[in-house]
C-alpha cells in the first residue's frame, strides 16, 4: 500500500503517528453514497469508530448524519457541521445531562432502550416544554456471529428492548406527552462478516414491523444498524466493503411498508481501511522460545488486539529480509501489550519502521495516556 516516497516521509515524521489516507477515505465514501442513495436509504456515520475532526467533516461534507452514542459525540457531531435532524443519539446509559443536551440541539431522534429511559426522557423534556422524537432499540435475539465482546443482539446483551415488553412499553408511550414514537431501531453488533446474518436480521424486523402494524402503530423509520466487517486479514485486496451486496440483503429480504425509511449506521465499513498507525522498532529482544519485536506503539494507541485478541495485519516498511517470526509487542507495562504472536516479518531490527493496517476504525478514538502516555499525532495524505 505504501510507497517508497511515502516511506521516506515517514522517516522524518516523530513515532508513532496515525496515518490516514484521505484518497482511499473519499472512495469508500462515494462507494457507499452511490449504492445507498440508489435505494434511497439513510446513512449515519458511527461517531464512535473515528471522532477526528478532519475525518468527521469529510464524512460530513458527504451529508451523511451521525450515530452517536454520548453526549460529546453529539455536540462534537454538530460542532463539525452535522445536520441536527441527522443525528440520532444511542446509548444503553444516557445521563439527564446528555439527554438535555440531545433536546437542546433538537435532535432527530433518540434510540431508547429501556422503559425507564423513556420515563426519564419524557420528564427532562417535559420540563423543558419539548417533545423528543424516539426509536426503540429492539433486541432482536439474532446471533451476529462476531465476537462476543462485539455481539450486541442477544437476549443475554445489556442493549435493547425484548420483545416480549412491546405491550408495555407502548402503553408507557401513549401515557406521555413528551415523547413521539417514531421509529425502530436494531444493531447487532460490530464485524459482521457473514451477510446470511443480515437476512436473519431482516426477517426478524419483518415479523416487528407486522406487530406493530396490527397494533395500528403507525412507524416511520426503521434503523437496520449497521456492523458490516471489513478484511483485516488482507485490507490491500479488498480497501473498500462490498456496500453493494450489503444493501442488496436488505432489498431483497426487508419488507418496507409505504412511505417507511430504512436507515443505517455504518463506522468501521467507512474508516478502517484509510488508517494505519506507523510505528517505530524499540528494540529487539531474542527470548528463549520467541524473538520480540519491542514497538514504540502498544495498547495505548491500538487497544483492540490487547481488549479482543483482535487481528491486524502488520508490516516493516523498511526491511526486505528473510522472514522471522516475531511476538510484536509495545513499550506499556502488561503482558495483554501485545499486537500479534509469531508473526512473521522480514528481518527486523531496531529503528525499522513498522505499518499496523486497518486503524482507521478504533484505534486513535479508543487512545489512552496509561502510563502518562502522550497523545500522539495524526497525519492525512494530502498533507504529507
Amino acid at each position: 500500500m505504501f510507497k517508497p516516497e511515502q516511506i521516506d516521509k515517514f522517516k522524518k515524521l516523530k513515532t508513532p503517528f496515525y496515518y490516514y489516507d484521505v484518497s482511499l477515505l473519499q472512495k469508500t465514501i462515494s462507494e457507499l453514497k452511490k449504492e445507498s442513495d440508489k435505494r434511497n436509504y439513510h446513512i449515519h456515520y458511527a461517531v464512535k469508530a473515528n471522532a477526528n475532526d478532519r475525518i468527521l467533516k469529510i464524512i460530513n461534507e458527504n451529508g451523511f448524519g451521525a450515530d452517536c452514542v454520548s453526549g460529546n459525540e453529539v455536540s462534537k457531531s454538530i460542532e463539525v457541521g452535522f445536520d441536527k435532524n441527522k443525528v440520532v443519539f444511542a446509548g444503553v446509559g444516557k445521563s439527564d445531562e446528555e439527554i438535555k443536551t440531545g433536546l437542546q440541539q433538537n435532535i432527530f431522534c433518540f434510540n431508547v432502550e429501556s422503559s425507564q429511559e423513556i420515563e426519564v426522557i419524557n420528564s427532562i423534556a417535559g420540563s423543558m416544554n419539548k417533545v423528543a422524537s424516539i426509536a426503540l432499540r429492539v433486541n432482536p435475539n439474532i446471533n451476529p456471529k462476531t465476537h462476543h465482546y462485539i455481539t450486541t443482539g442477544l437476549e443475554e446483551n445489556k442493549f435493547g428492548i425484548n420483545v416480549d415488553d412491546f405491550d408495555q412499553v407502548v402503553q408507557k408511550i401513549s401515557s406521555h406527552k413528551n415523547v413521539k414514537l417514531i421509529g425502530l431501531h436494531f444493531h447487532i453488533g460490530s464485524q459482521v462478516t457473514d451477510l446470511e446474518v443480515y437476512k436473519s436480521l431482516c426477517l426478524r424486523i419483518n415479523e416487528i414491523n407486522k406487530w406493530f402494524a396490527d397494533h395500528n402503530i403507525e412507524i416511520k423509520h426503521l434503523n437496520a444498524g449497521g456492523g458490516l466487517g471489513i478484511d483485516y486479514q488482507n485490507p490491500d485486496k479488498n480497501l473498500i466493503p462490498d456496500f453493494k451486496s450489503f444493501f442488496r440483503v436488505f432489498e431483497q429480504f426487508l419488507e418496507l411498508r409505504p412511505s417507511q425509511i430504512l436507515h443505517f449506521e455504518i463506522g468501521r465499513a467507512i474508516v478502517a481501511q484509510c488508517g494505519s498507525l506507523i510505528s517505530k522498532v524499540l528494540y529487539i529482544k531474542e527470548g528463549i522460545n520467541t524473538n520480540f519485536a519491542i514497538l514504540d506503539a502498544g495498547m495505548t494507541e491500538l487497544l483492540r488486539p490487547a481488549l479482543y485478541q483482535a487481528y491486524h495485519k502488520i508490516e516493516n516498511l523498511t526491511s526486505n529480509g528473510k522472514e522471522k517470526r516475531y511476538d510484536v509487542v509495545g513499550p506499556i507495562c502488561e503482558s495483554s501489550d501485545t499486537f500479534a504472536k509469531s508473526y512473521l516479518l522480514p528481518e527486523t531490527k531496531r529503528g525499522d519502521l513498522i505499518a499496523l493496517r486497518s486503524t482507521g476504525a478504533y484505534g486513535e478514538v479508543m487512545a489512552s495516556h496509561y502510563n502518562l502516555r502522550s497523545a500522539v499525532e495524526s497525519y492525512y495524505s494530502d498533507q504529507i
